[in-house]
C-alpha cells in the first residue's frame, strides 16, 4: 500500500508540533498505522563547517533545508516504497549518523514550518494543515521552550526570534498560507483543534481502516502542551 501524507505547519511556537503528536496519538489509539517525519531532519549535513559556524546558519530560511531529499521521500513513500529519514541533534547542528526506517503502508504526518514554501513538496501533499497563530503567542512558547528544554538564553531566543524567525516568517510562512487547505487556530485547546481538524480528513484517514472504530473526539483527551 503506497502512503497518504498530510501536511501540518505554521510558525514556529504555532502549536503545529503540538497537533501533530495530538493527532499521532490519538489516531495510534484507534490502531491506525501511521507515522510521522519532521522537517527539522533534513537540516543539511554541516559536519563540514565548525561549530561557530554552524551557529550563524539561519535555519528559518529553506536554504538550510535539503528539501531536495524530503521530496525524494516522499515521492518514495507515495510510490510504495520505504526510506531512510536522517536524524538531527540540534545539541551540534548536525545530522546524526543513524537514520530511521519509515515504511509506505501507512499513513504519514509531516511536521515543519517551511513545508508550504516549495512547490515540488507541496505536490507531494494530499492534505495541508496550516496552523494559525499570532506571532506574539509564537514567541512567548518559543521563548519558554528554549530557555528550559534547550538551556538557551532569554537574550540569545530573542535576538534570533528578530533577526531571523520573524523576517523569514513574512518572507516563507505567511505568504505561502494561502497553499493550506485548512487553517486551524493554534490557541485552541488540543481537542478543539483535533475535533476541527478530523471532520475534513476522514475521507483520507478512513483509508487505513481501524480496529478501535469511532473518529470522535472525547472529552478525556489530554491537554498538555507537548
Amino acid at each position: 500500500m503506497a502512503a497518504r501524507i498530510i501536511a501540518i505547519t505554521g510558525a514556529s511556537g504555532s502549536g503545529k508540533t503540538y497537533l501533530t503528536n495530538g493527532l499521532f496519538e490519538f489516531l495510534q489509539s484507534r490502531d491506525i498505522n501511521l507515522a510521522i517525519i519532521r522537517e527539522d531532519s533534513y537540516y543539511r549535513d554541516q559536519s563540514h563547517l565548525p561549530m561557530r559556524q554552524r551557529f550563524g546558519v539561519n535555519y528559518d530560511h529553506p536554504d538550510s533545508l535539503e528539501h531536495e531529499m524530503l521530496v525524494e521521500h516522499l515521492r518514495k513513500l507515495k510510490s510504495g516504497q520505504a526510506v531512510e529519514v536522517p536524524e538531527y541533534d540540534y545539541a551540534v547542528h548536525n545530522r546524526k549518523q543513524q537514520t530511521s526506517n519509515v515504511s509506505s503502508d501507512q499513513l504519514i504526518l509531516v511536521e515543519g514550518i517551511l513545508l508550504l514554501s516549495n512547490p515540488l513538496l507541496r505536490e507531494q501533499f494530499d492534505a495541508t494543515v496550516f496552523v494559525d497563530t499570532p506571532l506574539d503567542v509564537c514567541f512567548s512558547r518559543r521563548l519558554a521552550r528554549d530557555t528550559v528544554e534547550r538551556g538557551r538564553t532569554e537574550e540569545s531566543v530573542v535576538d534570533q526570534f528578530e533577526t531571523t524567525v520573524k523576517p523569514m516568517f513574512h518572507k516563507f510562512i505567511e505568504p505561502n498560507k494561502c497553499h493550506a487547505k485548512l487553517l486551524i487556530s493554534g490557541e485552541k485547546k488540543r481537542s478543539a483543534m483535533l475535533a476541527e481538524l478530523l471532520g475534513p480528513l476522514e475521507s483520507l484517514i478512513s483509508e487505513f481502516p481501524s480496529a478501535s472504530g469511532s473518529l470522535s473526539v472525547g472529552s478525556t483527551f489530554p491537554e498538555a502542551q507537548s
